[in-house]
């Protein structure tokens, strides 16, 4: 970086760092920042620096102690002031995680901020939270899907929607019909799901909660006619009733089932419950596990991921569901065996 760009860059943080009457800070205070963030500079520097940008910033100085403070005045025009290195780190992080749960409205007021988060943390060469955002990451414990893509102008009238509490038309992609459908919503929540995203609502004339997913919505119109909603949607007691696993409310079951010494391992570091219990069975290095699970969908799909590492014994209703799907496999499969020409 040319001398002149890095003075102009240090000016710059310099200001930022000031925070607005009636808080002050002092200029050993404003060195150790500088310092923080890759500036190697000295004490005499930074009160020079601040002097030359007391008139034309209209700064602030106090002196207290033998020390001077500075601080912007009220109601600065220029919003000046420094983003904390923590919250542009978590802002930095959050971003993408929170584009498919805030409102539209939300996300454009967040949007400059994100944007600012991403621009610091790329400034702060020198410091360690530099590269924080590159040496982390969230992994899913499993193949994760791309998101379905949602359009932007469909999420915009959606969240819209959903936000204030108002009637939106939709065209949507029927799953089971593959057709279009023109409905009149009445939105009640939204559920974000591993890849996809769903709106929670009832069809005009209709009063049963449906599912529809956002990305399935060709497009969407947020009327200016209210919802007909008597109060907000209890999202975790739709969920918890079988909002996404069932048509009925999910009971807990208890699994019993043999897991091999990988699973084992597994479990004792990342349980099932907080009641499960493991025990080692004869002459074998398998382990008998118990464990008080929901008896949803979801828990099936987990132990048909673990394949021959798990036997089931109870609830006898997976035991059986397990045999019939392992039978449908070996049909399938021997239908389709490949004829092994024989070679010369």
């Amino acid at each position: 970086m040319s001398e002149a760009k890095d003075t102009l860059l240090r000016l710059f943080t310099l200001l930022r760092l000031i925070p607005e009457y009636p808080r002050y800070v002092s200029s050993p205070t404003l060195l150790e920042k500088l310092h923080e963030r890759g500036f190697s500079v000295d004490l005499r520097t930074v009160q020079r620096d601040l002097n030359r940008l007391s008139i034309p910033f209209s700064l602030i100085s106090d002196e207290s102690g033998g020390r001077y403070r500075w601080s912007h005045t009220k109601d600065t025009p220029l919003d000046l002031r420094d983003m904390a290195p923590s919250t542009a780190l978590a802002l930095g992080l959050a971003a993408s995680h929170l584009k498919s749960l805030l409102p539209q409205s939300v996300i454009n007021l967040l949007g400059p901020q994100f944007n600012k988060a991403r621009n610091y943390l790329q400034d702060l060469g020198q410091n360690d939270l530099a590269h924080w955002a590159r040496r982390v990451r969230a992994h899913p414990n499993g193949k994760a899907l791309l998101p379905a893509q949602v359009d932007a102008a469909v999420w915009r009238e959606v969240s819209t929607a959903l936000l204030e509490r108002r009637r939106l038309r939709v065209s949507y992609l029927s799953r089971s019909k593959a057709e279009h459908k023109e409905l009149l919503l009445h939105p009640a929540g939204l559920v974000s799901r591993h890849s996809i995203s769903y709106l929670i609502g009832t069809v005009e004339g209709y009063g049963d909660l449906r599912q529809f997913a956002m990305h399935r919505i060709q497009q969407a119109e947020c009327l200016e006619v209210a919802a007909d909603c008597s109060e907000p949607l209890d999202v975790d007691h739709y969920i918890r009733n079988g909002g996404f696993n069932a048509s009925a409310p999910v009971d807990d079951v208890e699994l019993v089932a043999d897991v091999s010494p990988q699973i084992a391992w597994l479990l004792k570091e990342t349980p099932l419950s907080t009641d499960q219990s493991l025990e080692p069975l004869a002459e074998s290095d398998w382990q008998r596990l118990r464990a008080r699970v929901p008896q949803d969908q979801e828990t099936l799909w987990w132990i048909f991921g673990l394949n021959d590492n798990i036997q089931v014994h109870e609830p006898t209703v997976w035991q059986t569901q397990i045999r019939a799907k392992l039978e449908l496999m070996r049909r399938r499969y021997e239908a389709t065996a490949p004829t092994l020409e024989a070679t010369p």
